[in-house]
């Protein structure tokens, strides 16, 4: 390879490659339009313009078009007929279909990961825990954001010990279509004055320290399908109040 270059550079052709260039600014764009999807900070059915993300962004409109239009091409927004865009609204069918296969998926990753997280990724996953629950107990001030985020730091720190590099794109996908629908359940929640939720967390996290993938699979799947079974009672309950 390098007899290559130096011939080439010799004969005038110039180097083989271009220099990579660092991370462009639609590549920032999009990274966090998608950060924002995957930890819920969207609602279902919020209408979002270019022209007001690129506002709150601080940027240009051509980034937020070409970042919008790979979320589009993912699933994770639905164009609309005015040049805006939104998040998908949240449908029985929907929630069933994504709960359905996150079940699988990431019940397949984190008992893929209970047998390889040392006592290091264990105690990550401890220092988490705590901020999540440091976070539930200032609910009342309105900190959904942020506790959407420790939520979605949680569950990707021991995914990506399953060892597997198919797993993951899979999972960043179904959580970029399912986070809008994990925002409104926290909505419910705190409406219904339903206890807290950190004990799912921390059943996973007894499961993965005795090294239980079963068991890790069991809490995590107890602890994806409450949010749903949730959201999808207040569909069914809004669906019933129509029809009367």
């Amino acid at each position: 390879m390098e007899k290559i270059a130096r011939q080439r550079e010799a004969s005038g052709l110039g180097p083989m490659f271009q220099p990579v260039e660092r991370e462009t600014i639609h590549d920032r764009v999009y990274a966090e339009l998608r950060r924002a999807l995957i930890c819920g900070l969207f609602e279902p059915g919020q209408v979002l313009t270019i022209r007001g993300l690129a506002e709150e962004m601080m940027t240009s409109t051509m980034p937020v078009r070409e970042a919008l239009g790979r979320l589009i091409s993912e699933k994770a927004l639905e164009a609309l007929p005015n040049r805006s865009v939104r998040v998908p609204p949240v449908s029985i069918e929907r929630l069933d279909d994504l709960l359905r296969i996150r079940t699988l998926i990431e019940g397949e990753a984190i008992a893929l990961a209970a047998g390889r997280m040392t006592q290091g990724d264990l105690a990550l996953i401890q220092d988490i825990l705590q901020e999540w629950d440091e976070r539930r107990d200032m609910r009342q001030q309105g900190d959904f954001d942020r506790e959407m985020t420790v939520n979605q730091r949680f569950h990707f720190e021991i995914y990506r010990h399953s060892g597997s590099a198919v797993l993951m794109p899979m999972i960043e996908s179904l959580w970029l279509q399912s986070g809008p629908c994990i925002r409104e359940a926290a909505y419910a929640f705190s409406k219904s004055g339903q206890s807290d939720t950190g004990q799912y967390h921390r059943a996973i996290n007894a499961a993965l320290a005795a090294r239980d993938g079963d068991a890790a699979r069991a809490a995590l799947v107890a602890d994806i399908s409450r949010p749903f079974k949730t959201l999808r009672d207040t569909l069914l309950q809004d669906i019933a109040k129509d029809t009367q």
